[in-house]
C-alpha cells in the first residue's frame, strides 16, 4: 500500500509527499483505535459448556415494541420467541429449554437451524457429476435434516452482534456427513420494527452440493405447550402438495390439495381434519408464488390469544409438521411435558428429496454460485 501512495504522488515535492504520508499513517492509527473502542456486546451471556469443553452463548435480540427473540449460537437455534398477544400479555411462543445441555441431548430440532439439507434425502444417496454420494442415515433408512451431526449439532462462529440482529457462520468441511465440497454458510438473525424475526441464509461452495438450509423452530402461538395447537387456524397459500410413502419420502407427484384434508387455501382449524391423515401431518407445499422475492404464503392464527404468525419467504415449499412425535418425554424447563401436537413447524424449504427428483427445483449449488434465502416469520394480533 505505501509504494501505491508513493507512486500516486510522485510528482509532488518531497515535503509535501512526506506531509501526505504522515496524515494517512495518523489517519491508520486513529481508525485503529476507534476499532479498539467498538461498543461492547451486552446482550451476550453464558448458555453453558458443551461436553467437549467448549462454551455456547446466548443472544438476546430486541425491538422498541417489546418482541425479544433469544439464540445461541449452538446449532444456530432460536430459543424463545417473547411477543404479545391481543391484551398485551407476553409469551414465548415457541419450544425450547433454557440452556444448552437440552439441545446438546437428543431432541427433535427445536429452533436449529438446519443443514446442509432440510428434510429428507431417500436412502442418504444421490448423484452429481457423475459420481454417487453416500450421506449419513439417521432416520430409518434415510438421510433427515444433514445427518445425525448436521448444523444443529455444532458450535457456530459469531461475526456481528446488534441489539436486533445476529450474524453466526460455520465452515462445513468437504465431505462432513458425506456431502461435496467445502460449504461457507452464513446465517443472520434479525428482529424488525414491525415484530418480525428475519433469518437471511448465504453460502457459497468450491464444489457442487445440494444446500437447503432452514430453521425448525416450533410454534404455539398460545404460549402454554400445555393447550395443544389442534384449535389453530392455518392459512397456507398452495394448490398442490408432494405426496409421501410410509418413510416421509416424496413420490414425485406433485398432487391437488383440493378437496382433501391437505387444503390449507383458506383458514381451516388444524384439528378438524388431522385425523384423516395417517400419522398427523408432515409435508412439503408446493406454494403459488408470484415471482422469486419475499412473499407472504402462510398464516397461522390462534383465537384465543389473539396472536397471528405471517410466514413470508423466498423459498418454493414449506413443510407443515404438526408436531406428531412429540409424546410428552421432553419437557420444558419449568418441567411442562412436550405433548403431542403441543406445538407445530413450518419450515421454508425447497422439497425433500430435491437431489433424486429431477422434476424438483434444484438445490444443488456450483462453485461460483451465492446460495441466498430469506423467511421472516412476523407476529401480530386481531
Amino acid at each position: 500500500m505505501a509504494q501505491t501512495i508513493m507512486n500516486g504522488f510522485k510528482l509532488l515535492p518531497l515535503l509535501a509527499g512526506s506531509m501526505i504520508f504522515l496524515f494517512a499513517t495518523a489517519t491508520v492509527i486513529s481508525g485503529c483505535q476507534k476499532a479498539e473502542e467498538k461498543k461492547p456486546v451486552t446482550n451476550q451471556e453464558s448458555f453453558g459448556t458443551l461436553e467437549d469443553g467448549r462454551e455456547a452463548h446466548l443472544y438476546t435480540l430486541k425491538n422498541s415494541k417489546g418482541m425479544e427473540v433469544k439464540v445461541t449460537n449452538y446449532g444456530g437455534t432460536v430459543t424463545s420467541i417473547v411477543v404479545p398477544d391481543a391484551e398485551g400479555n407476553m409469551d414465548n411462543v415457541i419450544l425450547g429449554y433454557d440452556d444448552v445441555a437440552g439441545y446438546e441431548a437428543d431432541n427433535p430440532f427445536f429452533g436449529a437451524t438446519i443443514g446442509r439439507y432440510g428434510n429428507r434425502i431417500a436412502e442418504g444417496k444421490f448423484e452429481l457429476n457423475g459420481e454417487e454420494y453416500q450421506l449419513n442415515i439417521n432416520d430409518g433408512e434415510n438421510h433427515l435434516h444433514g445427518g445425525e451431526k448436521g448444523f444443529f449439532k455444532v458450535l457456530w462462529n459469531t461475526e456481528e452482534v446488534t441489539d436486533n440482529s445476529l450474524t453466526i457462520s460455520y465452515l462445513s468441511e468437504d465431505g462432513e456427513q458425506g456431502y461435496p465440497g467445502n460449504l461457507e454458510v452464513s446465517v443472520t438473525f434479525t428482529v424488525t420494527e414491525d415484530n418480525g424475526l428475519n433469518i437471511d441464509y448465504t453460502a457459497t461452495t468450491d464444489k457442487a452440493t445440494p444446500v437447503n438450509l432452514t430453521n425448525h423452530s416450533y410454534f404455539n402461538l398460545s404460549g402454554d405447550p400445555e393447550t395443544r395447537i389442534l384449535d389453530h387456524m392455518l392459512t397456507i397459500d398452495a394448490d398442490h402438495y408432494t405426496p409421501v410413502n410410509e418413510q416421509l419420502i416424496p413420490t414425485g407427484e406433485i398432487a391437488p390439495v383440493e378437496g382433501t384434508a391437505f387444503d390449507f387455501t383458506e383458514p381451516h382449524e388444524i384439528g378438524a381434519r388431522i385425523d384423516q391423515i395417517e400419522g398427523g401431518y408432515d409435508h412439503n407445499y408446493v406454494l403459488d408464488r408470484s415471482g422469486e422475492g419475499m412473499e407472504n404464503i402462510a398464516t397461522l392464527y390462534d383465537p384465543e390469544t389473539g396472536r397471528q404468525m405471517d410466514v413470508i419467504t423466498t423459498e418454493p415449499g414449506i413443510q407443515f409438521y404438526s408436531g406428531n412425535f412429540l409424546d410428552g418425554s421432553l419437557q420444558a424447563p419449568d418441567g411442562t411435558p412436550f405433548i403431542q401436537y403441543s406445538a407445530l413447524c413450518l419450515e421454508t424449504q425447497h422439497y425433500p428429496d430435491s437431489p433424486n427428483q429431477p422434476d424438483f427445483p434444484s438445490t444443488i449449488l456450483e462453485p461460483g454460485e451465492t446460495y441466498q434465502t430469506q423467511t421472516t416469520y412476523r407476529f401480530s394480533v386481531r
